[in-house]
């Protein structure tokens, strides 16, 4: 299984609001032949310089994860929603044990 770890930044202006339609945006994606396990959400603010937003995607395997990655409304998502809004995004994907 590979575990996809997403942080990002947003930029200064920007509303609780679109970081949630961010994330929703994102929990609402379908890919046909992945099964997609996403959690995540906008950070609660408990510590000061936390990341805004963080969503974690388990895939079954690394074809998965490429289809995931290369989906086209995935990456419409990205530019509509994400692009504007955050000033840093960071990834990693990692195997999770058996």
């Amino acid at each position: 299984m590979i575990r996809n770890v997403v942080v990002g930044r947003a930029k200064d202006g920007v509303t609780d609001e679109q970081v949630d339609a961010a994330v929703e945006a994102m929990r609402g994606l379908r890919v046909e032949g992945v099964t997609l396990r996403l959690t995540g959400g906008r950070d609660l603010g408990l510590k000061e310089g936390n990341a805004s937003f963080s969503l974690v995607v388990d895939l079954d395997d690394a074809e998965a994860y490429k289809a995931y990655d290369t989906d086209p409304e995935h990456n419409r998502i990205r530019a509509e929603y994400f692009a504007p809004i955050f000033e840093s995004i960071s990834r990693v994907q990692f195997s999770l044990p058996d």
